[in-house]
């Protein structure tokens, strides 16, 4: 018998469930029990089963049904097709009920530090089964990715986007610059635009929309571009230079605001026009979203309404 013979329709799923019932119960009697079927049935579908193989399955006596040779070696995969597919309507439906899968999500700066752990915790605590995967880069990077479909979705500041991209804030927050916790510009006079302007920087990367609002500041209050200046994008990267050196850096406030060690990372109370940036979620418009990725962006809603930013209103939608 050819192997293709099996797939040419007439082996149906059915007749692996009667094999492996018969093999267990040990008669047509008990499977035709098991199965709540009558005898009559069980024993025609056993037939059926045969002539699709073109060989016996089953010895059967008035003691019984025993597997042939035969019957041993079909039993023996019809169990692990049907384990197969048992398996598969589990995945199914974990997928289904958000209980397994990988959310790929992107994030620069804005959102990663709070927000972002937040909504994780949260989502690990309720579907431990997802696998989330968190990717730093460049928001054009990113709203590339996002395009392509190598992301799920990401979290961070809210810039014009292509316009098949939709998006929805959660939050606005307020920019501020930081300095290490005993930089000498906290001890003098208080200190002006214009003096921090003098000292070193890390400004994000060029063509970034932060990038652009600050050399407009600079350039509205008649300042020199820094030339002594580190254009970073890691946010490890950019906190040990802030802490190591006499950098300023802007940063998103609760980047700056929200660090685990406030006694080494300092905000700089100056006025920076009301430079703000709403944060919230980018996803493909209208693209079909997993129940996983669905049950991760409730849980950034849910963590962004635990958030309080200044006077800021929260939103979420």
């Amino acid at each position: 018998m050819s192997p293709e013979r099996l797939l040419d329709g007439r082996l149906k799923l059915r007749h692996l469930v009667l094999a492996t019932a018969i093999a267990d119960a040990g008669s047509l009697a008990r499977a035709a029990e098991h199965l709540r079927i009558t005898q009559p049935v069980v024993t025609r579908g056993l037939q059926d089963l045969e002539s699709v193989l073109g060989v016996p399955l089953f010895e059967r006596s008035a003691q019984g049904a025993v597997p042939t040779v035969y019957g041993v070696a079909f039993i023996d995969h019809a169990r692990g097709v049907l384990a197969q597919i048992r398996q598969a309507g589990r995945t199914l439906n974990e997928l289904a009920t958000a209980d397994a899968g990988t959310v790929t999500v992107g994030t620069h700066l804005a959102g990663s530090n709070v927000l972002l752990p937040l909504a994780i915790a949260r989502m690990k605590s309720a579907h431990p089964g997802v696998t989330i995967v968190v990717r730093e880069s460049t928001p054009d990077a990113l709203e590339a990715q996002l395009l392509v479909g190598d992301i799920d979705l990401t979290v961070g500041r809210l810039t014009p986007a292509d316009p098949r991209i939709e998006q929805v804030r959660l939050y606005v927050e307020p920019i501020v610059l930081v300095v290490r916790a005993d930089h000498p510009v906290l001890h003098g006079p208080v200190p002006t635009f214009a003096t921090l302007a003098a000292l070193p920087w890390i400004v994000p990367v060029s063509g970034t929309t932060l990038r652009r609002e600050l050399e407009q500041l600079f350039a509205l209050r008649g300042l020199t571009w820094p030339t002594n200046r580190v254009e970073c994008t890691s946010a490890l990267t950019l906190r040990r230079l802030i802490i190591d050196g006499d950098c300023v850096a802007a940063l998103p406030g609760l980047v700056a605001l929200h660090d685990d060690d406030l006694a080494v990372v300092r905000p700089v109370d100056v006025d920076l026009g009301g430079l703000t940036r709403p944060v919230g979620v980018s996803r493909v418009r209208d693209r079909w979203a997993p129940p996983a990725v669905v049950a991760f962006t409730e849980h950034l809603h849910q963590a962004a309404a635990r958030l309080h930013i200044g006077a800021d209103p929260l939103e979420s939608g």
